[in-house]
């Protein structure tokens, strides 16, 4: 998977022409190199994220899936399913699951949609919200809510990026920990980890 960025790693003003350029991309045929391309919008209950919604509506070529950040409840996933279906667009859905709220529902999110392949945990966010070290044995109990959920209804679990480009040792043994908890994969935020 190959991400592309219109959220968090965008400034607000930059939101626009990040948008523009990362749809234009789609507009050409894509490889066929077995690399799925996702796009990352921003939350749909935020102005950003209601723009992107909007744009991705208006095109003809949409992405062929996008990934929705801070997904807190059912229904926002729910929206926007029914968003594309009207708009006749089979765009594939990935969720992250980042704030209590969302982990909370975690399960009732993964059913919310057929379109949904995977669960993204947000370990960055999600540390922040509780308050706590953003390492593995805090947020232990949040990873093994997204792969429960995950495997109960049949969809992946991604987790979130090793941030420490430096430690390639804690890297591996980070992915091999989250491997034997059930995890499908693991984010990289730079070409180096994979």
């Amino acid at each position: 998977m190959v991400c592309i960025e219109l959220e968090d790693g965008i400034a607000p003003a930059d939101k626009a022409e990040a948008r523009n350029r990362a749809l234009k991309l789609f507009e050409e045929p894509q490889a066929n190199d077995k690399v799925e391309r996702i796009v990352r919008i921003n939350s749909i209950r935020e102005r950003f994220g209601i723009e992107d919604v909007h744009a991705i509506l208006e095109t003809n070529k949409p992405p062929p899936s996008l990934m929705m950040p801070k997904v807190r409840t059912p229904d926002e996933v729910k929206i926007l399913d029914q968003l594309l279906s009207e708009r006749g667009h089979s765009t594939r859905l990935h969720v992250i699951i980042e704030t209590n709220e969302g982990l909370e529902s975690v399960y009732e999110i993964a059913r919310a949609s057929n379109r949904i392949d995977t669960l993204f945990f947000g370990g960055v966010d999600m540390a922040a919200e509780l308050g706590c070290k953003n390492s593995w044995e805090p947020l232990l109990y949040a990873r093994s809510r997204i792969v429960h959920a995950a495997a109960s209804n049949g969809l992946d679990a991604i987790d979130v990026p090793y941030l420490d480009l430096g430690d390639m040792d804690g890297m591996i043994k980070e992915a091999e920990l989250v491997r034997d908890l059930g995890f499908s994969g693991k984010g990289a935020i730079h070409p180096k980890q994979i």
